[in-house]
This record gives C-alpha cells, structure tokens and sequence, in this order.
C-alpha cells in the first residue's frame, strides 16, 4: 500500500511538473485566431456576467499570446475585470479607459484584415 501510495504521488508530482512548464508564445497569428473565436462565441460583455465570461475566455490566450499582444489583452481583462465588480471604482474604471482603448486598437491593427 505504501509503494502504491509512494508511486502516485511521484507521478502526480511529475505531471504537476510537466503541467507549470511554460508554453512557447504563440505567433501573432495563431494568437489573433484564438482571439476572434473567442469573439465568436455567445458572450455578450454588455453585463456584468458577460464581462466576466469574456474576461475569463482571454485569460487562457493571454498567458500564451505573442509578445506584441500580452499587453494588449492584459489591458482589456483589467477593464472587464473592474467593469464587473459589483460597485466598480469609477476612478480606476477612467484610468483603466485609456489603455482599454489603445488595446482595442492595437488588436484591431494586428488582428485586422491588413493585419495579417
């Protein structure tokens, strides 16, 4: 039982291991796809739950993005993140605006049609 016992918690460490490893970034294009479905999905982000759905659908992306976009969608979760707090601070919300914009540009200029 113990040699059991011993053995998965060496294979559990061992996956647990292999699973932090870091990913390589993806390119811009590969990133610029996992973008857009996620913006084809059913999320609306006109609610505070839609938000947080969106939120959560980039945060996957944006550990793995090209360096170019890290920024960019890093900004953007900020947003929705302080966008879907129950009082959200408009303070933060107006600082938080300006990058928000930029990153929607900078998404727009890399991932559009020209972008490519």
């Amino acid at each position: 039982m113990k040699k059991t016992l011993t053995v998965l918690i060496a294979a559990g460490a061992l996956l647990g291991a292999a699973g932090c490893s870091a990913a390589p970034p993806l390119s811009n294009e590969e990133t610029c796809a996992r973008i857009q479905s996620v913006g084809a999905g059913p999320t609306s982000n006109s609610d505070k739950a839609g938000m947080i759905r969106l939120a959560n659908r980039i945060r996957p992306i944006e550990a793995t993005a090209s360096e170019e976009l890290q920024a960019p969608l890093h900004s953007i979760i900020e947003y929705l993140d302080e966008s879907a707090q129950p009082t959200p601070d408009a303070g933060k919300l107006a600082e938080l605006q300006a990058p928000y914009t930029a990153a929607g540009q900078t998404l727009n200029e890399v991932c559009g049609a020209g972008g490519q």
